[in-house]
């Protein structure tokens, strides 16, 4: 449904789960639809209300005015939270989203009950900043099918030769951006993902943190995301190792993925979701 959110823009939000349960915000990746969270969001609705979005310009959901930094879209996901009527929820960001959530807590602690981040970094490095500028090099030339060919990176070598792949790759297709408006949101989210940089400021951060990353995660290696565990008191790391701990590995091993995630997340106290939006 398209939700209209204090930051003045519109926004397709989706809703799952008993509301009666403690909250989830699922935060996207850069070019992510929300249906990609698919076996994810399932898994985590059948225990909480999961709540995910797409993101300015990305989908159904509006551009909105001014420019796209994880800092701005971190008040969009808080506006999200307060227009189905959260206070306070469990968050799960994944890539660009891990680093909105970082953002998000930074800014308004009190509306994170803990985080997850998964596929993440507190600032790029040089490896990282190579990758980076190749795979956003296609979107800014409007290239869409090479930059669509090129996110295969985000796949395990094994699923990415596995006969299967093109066939899955048919079916998500469609939930990647296509449009001219897209292509430019895109490229926006790159540079967002370029510029961000919440090194100094992690260890300012008391929510309670599990930090998620793969072996054969080229986007954000795993030593990106041991450094964030680092710098954020108290911060537990769980690091995926073989076929498929690639940077998709929530996609990949789901059943594993949610076997550290559900028992992080009920760990954590948090308040039920209200029964009315704000």
């Amino acid at each position: 449904m398209l939700l209209q959110i204090s930051t003045g823009t519109r926004l397709d939000v989706v809703e799952s789960g008993d509301r009666s349960n403690p909250s989830v915000l699922l935060i996207c990746g850069t070019t992510q639809h929300h249906l990609l969270w698919g076996a994810l969001a399932a898994g985590l609705s059948d225990h909480y209300h999961v709540i995910s979005y797409n993101h300015q310009g990305i989908g159904d959901s509006a551009r909105g005015a001014g420019p796209l930094t994880t800092a701005s879209m971190a008040v969009d996901a808080a506006a999200v939270l307060d227009a189905v009527g959260v206070s306070s929820a469990h968050v799960l960001g994944w890539s660009l989203g891990s680093l909105v959530a970082q953002e998000l807590v930074l800014a308004q602690p009190d509306r994170v009950a803990s985080m997850v981040l998964w596929g993440t970094y507190p600032a790029l490095d040089a490896y990282q900043a190579c990758g980076m500028a190749a795979l956003s090099h296609p979107w800014r030339t409007g290239d869409v099918q090479t930059g669509l060919a090129a996110l295969g990176l985000a796949f395990s070598p094994e699923l990415l030769n596995s006969p299967e792949f093109p066939l899955l790759m048919q079916q998500m297709l469609p939930l990647f951006p296509q449009t001219e408006s897209e292509v430019r949101t895109v490229v926006e989210q790159w540079d967002a993902d370029l510029a961000h940089n919440t090194a100094d400021r992690l260890p300012s951060i008391d929510t309670p943190t599990l930090v998620i990353g793969g072996e054969q995660d080229l986007l954000t290696p795993p030593w990106q995301c041991r450094k964030v565990a680092e710098l954020i008191p108290g911060a537990q790391l769980k690091i995926f190792t073989g076929p498929g701990s690639s940077h998709a590995v929530g996609l990949e091993r789901t059943e594993e993925f949610l076997a550290e995630v559900l028992p992080f997340l009920a760990a954590q106290p948090a308040q039920a979701a209200s029964i009315a939006a704000g």
